[in-house]
């Protein structure tokens, strides 16, 4: 999947629907790139709390460290086998969700990209599967874990979010390693249950599809 994605909703509604305390003085992102804060809930002695922290673990390279590089980010979790990952996956405590209204992808001719959006139709938020810790380099950081994509998303990307319905949410934070592969690698989200919403909006305008700016030049496509 691409790394953009956005939840349209109050922090206070993203609190009640998972259940969280009530929730800091933090505001809610008008999108979320890597590098920039996103919210995640994470459970703490047996309460659901919403954090805010930046999307992407630091990812370093021989190079970076050859060349005194600082560190880039990296935002979402394909690989599960990738050593940078092999503690975090395995240890529910770095486990989180993270709530979304809708993720991108670009649509288009190199140079002229604009914005395509994905949601659950009738979900105002969903949850991702995620995970978080706090770093060294960067402070707390949180990402996502990605899934082979269904036929909607697939010629945009062939990555999309691993998707969890509430039922999930409990199993996610607290299950073993076995249960994560399985998330991974279970069959995505059916295609009749997104919906895809093409903009004229380029890649780069930071122009959410709730814009109403822009909202008469978009269309909705429901399988």
């Amino acid at each position: 999947m691409s790394r953009l994605f956005a939840v349209v909703r109050t922090i206070n509604e993203i609190a009640a629907h998972f259940g969280a305390d009530e929730p800091p003085a933090i505001s809610v992102p008008t999108e979320t790139v890597e590098g920039s804060l996103g919210l995640v809930v994470i459970e703490k002695d047996g309460r659901c709390l919403l954090k805010s922290m930046p999307w992407g673990f630091p990812r370093h390279t021989r190079e970076m460290r050859l060349h005194g590089v600082p560190p880039g980010r990296i935002g979402l979790v394909a690989d599960l086998t990738n050593p940078m990952w092999e503690h975090r996956v395995v240890d529910p405590r770095y486990r989180c969700l993270i709530p979304i209204t809708y993720f991108a992808n670009p649509e288009g001719v190199p140079g002229h990209k604009t914005r395509a959006w994905f949601s659950v139709n009738d979900e105002p938020v969903v949850a991702w599967a995620g995970f978080c810790r706090n770093t060294s380099e960067f402070g707390p950081v949180f990402a996502g874990m990605t899934m082979t994509a269904n036929e909607l998303v697939r010629p945009f990307n062939d990555r999309m979010p691993v998707l969890l319905q509430e039922s999930e949410w409990e199993r996610w934070l607290h299950g073993a390693i076995q249960d994560v592969i399985e998330f991974q690698f279970r069959e995505p989200i059916p295609s009749e249950q997104l919906s895809i919403l093409h903009t004229g909006d380029r890649w780069q305008s930071g122009i959410l599809p709730c814009d109403p700016s822009s909202r008469r030049r978009k269309t909705v496509l429901m399988l």
